[in-house]
C-alpha cells in the first residue's frame, strides 16, 4: 500500500513540483499517473523512491512511515520497489543474464538462486534466446524487456515505471503493457507515470491526473 497525505515537493530554485497531494493506491492496484511533461509526475516517483524528500506531508509505504528515512535505511526501502526508467539503464558491459543477475547479486542472493531465477524471469518476458546478448545487440523493446526483468527478478510487491514505452513504437509498447498487466495479475502493485493517452485509454485501469503539481483527477475503474 501507498499512501501520501498533503505531500508538497519545493525545489532548492524556488519550483513547486508538486502541492498538497494525498492519494492511496491499495496492494496490488495497478494505476496511472498521468500529466504534461513538467506536471509532478516523475517528481511523485521520485518521493517515493527516496531520490527526494518532501518539503511537507507524509508518505507512507507498507504502512512504515518513510518521510524521514535514515539514509542508511533506504536501501532496505528499495528492494520492496522495482523500478523501469524511459531510458533502460542498463549495464553496457554485462549480458542481458548479467544485467538481470546483478539485481539478485545486489541483494545478496546466492549462485543457486540466481542459477534458477534468471532464466525463468528471461523466460517470462521472452528474452530466453537473448541471455548472451549485450544491450547494444538489442532492440529498444528487447532492452525494456531486459529492465522489466532486472526489475521484478527480486519478487519486490511495488513497481513503479516511469515512462516505459517512452521510446518505443506503438506495437513494441502494447508487448511491455501485456506484460505489466501479466505481472500485476501475479499480486504485484504497478505505478506507472505516462503522458501517452491512447495506452491509458484502453487499459481502462485507475488514472491519476496530476496538473501543475496539483492532483485535479482520480478515475477509479
Amino acid at each position: 500500500m501507498i499512501k501520501l497525505n498533503n505531500v508538497t515537493k519545493t525545489y532548492s530554485n524556488g519550483t513547486t513540483a508538486l502541492k498538497n497531494v494525498s492519494l492511496s493506491i491499495e496492494k496490488g492496484e495497478f494505476a496511472f499517473i498521468i500529466g504534461n511533461s513538467g506536471s509532478g509526475k516523475s517528481t511523485l516517483l521520485k518521493l517515493l523512491l527516496k531520490e527526494v524528500e518532501p518539503s511537507q506531508g507524509t508518505i507512507i509505504i507498507h504502512n512504515k512511515d518513510i518521510t524521514h528515512l535514515k539514509k542508511r535505511q533506504i536501501p532496505y526501502l528499495r528492494r520492496e520497489l522495482g523500478v523501469v526508467f524511459q531510458d533502460f539503464r542498463l549495464l553496457p558491459n554485462k549480458t542481458v543474464y548479467e544485467n538481470v543477475a546483478f539485481a539478485m547479486q545486489i541483494v545478496e542472493a546466492s549462485p543457486k538462486e540466481i542459477r534458477r531465477n534468471v532464466p525463468m524471469v528471461l523466460s517470462m518476458v521472452g528474452l530466453a534466446k537473448k541471455a548472451r546478448a549485450y544491450p547494444t545487440q538489442l532492440s529498444g523493446g528487447e532492452q525494456q524487456r531486459t529492465a522489466l526483468a532486472r526489475a521484478i527478478i527480486n519478487n519486490p510487491p511495488i513497481l513503479l515505471c516511469d515512462e516505459p514505452t517512452g521510446n518505443l513504437d506503438p506495437g513494441t509498447s502494447w508487448e511491455i503493457m501485456k506484460l505489466l498487466k501479466d505481472i500485476n495479475n501475479r499480486g504485484t502493485t504497478i505505478v506507472i507515470a505516462t503522458h501517452e493517452k491512447d495506452i491509458v485509454d484502453k487499459m481502462k485501469k485507475r488514472v491519476i491526473e496530476v496538473k501543475d503539481g496539483t492532483l485535479v483527477r482520480d478515475l477509479q475503474k
